[in-house]
């Protein structure tokens, strides 16, 4: 009888899988949906158009050489790319990088990606849902290095004007603190305002204007918003501040009139999105700078990559390291 168990059990273990550390088959992750050596399809959807097509590209192709990237932009509009989506999971897409149009409304879509099996890695922006995976610029660098341009940029004292991001966006929100952080204590916020359009920003420069006493009592001009930077430079212009420093945030272009930029290092992003593009293929375990959430999930692994900050000459430098102490700031 022991004979014939022992029998048995030598048949079944000659039956099962060589298996590596955990009972994982050797070669593959547990929870692979692609591997390295044969190539799979990324699925890259983008919110609008930008350089970040060719860069994730290349940086992916250096990765996995056979991997392929399919591509859909969503022009700014949530349901078509809701409608990608769905076409890239109905193709057999299994990982996707998702710049998401609307990231508060993004849950049902990465659920729908998330129970066809799909790895889902947000980028830019924090998508709702059970993203596997976050990339973004860091929003509190971002924040922290407006401020400091602006303090490096302002010629005389005075009260200066604040216009954030809407205020119902956990982004906007982090380069709010950001930026508080370094200004509190240091300059007079003669007016400060969440804007959502650049409508609105026009509007409360204007306002800020007629209630600080002129164009000539305003010492500096932080715009977070990156929609609204550039209607803030037109009205600026108009109203006769053109020598008022604007420190403006844009999200994938230049400084067009601003007199600084804070603006994502988009190379490296995308350079981050695909590392964890074929880390999450494999099924490995992720690792970031930070970790996040995103309301509806916990401790998602975050890469947040430091700010590119370019002056109105076109000149880029590295952010600020420093301790945060006052760096030509004007007296109060």
């Amino acid at each position: 009888m022991g004979r014939r168990l022992a029998g048995v059990c030598v048949l079944l273990l000659m039956s099962l899988p060589a298996c590596g550390p955990g009972g994982q088959e050797r070669g593959a992750e547990l929870g692979a949906v692609g591997e390295v050596r044969e190539g799979f399809t990324v699925g890259l959807l983008l919110p609008g158009e930008g350089p970040d097509r060719a860069l994730f590209t290349r940086a992916l192709a250096s990765l996995c050489p056979r991997c392929h990237v399919q591509y859909a932009n969503a022009g700014g509009d949530r349901a078509r790319q809701g409608r990608q989506i769905g076409r890239m999971l109905a193709d057999g897409v299994r990982v996707l990088v998702l710049g998401a149009v609307d990231p508060r409304t993004a849950a049902p879509w990465v659920a729908r990606a998330k129970l066809s099996g799909a790895k889902v890695i947000a980028y830019g922006r924090l998508a709702n849902g059970p993203v596997d995976a976050y990339v973004a610029t860091d929003p509190a660098r971002v924040g922290r290095e407006q401020a400091l341009a602006l303090l490096r940029a302002m010629k005389v004292a005075g009260p200066v004007l604040v216009l954030n991001g809407t205020g119902s966006d956990p982004y906007a929100a982090a380069v709010k603190r950001g930026l508080h952080a370094v200004l509190d204590g240091r300059v007079t916020i003669g007016w400060e305002r969440d804007v959502a359009r650049p409508e609105e920003a026009v509007r409360e420069v204007v306002a800020a204007v007629a209630a600080l006493g002129g164009p000539a009592k305003v010492a500096g001009v932080c715009c977070a918003s990156g929609a609204a930077a550039q209607a803030v430079a037109a009205e600026m212009a108009k109203a006769g501040m053109g020598g008022v420093p604007l420190i403006g945030y844009d999200g994938r272009r230049g400084t067009g009139t601003r007199t600084v930029t804070v603006r994502p290092d988009v190379a490296a992003e995308a350079s981050a999105a695909a590392r964890l593009a074929v880390e999450v293929a494999g099924g490995r375990t992720v690792y970031g700078t930070a970790v996040v959430s995103n309301g509806t999930t916990v401790s998602i692994p975050a890469v947040l990559v430091p700010p590119a900050v370019v002056t109105k000459e076109g000149a880029s430098r590295a952010p600020d390291h420093g301790t945060g102490r006052k760096q030509g700031a004007p007296p109060r």
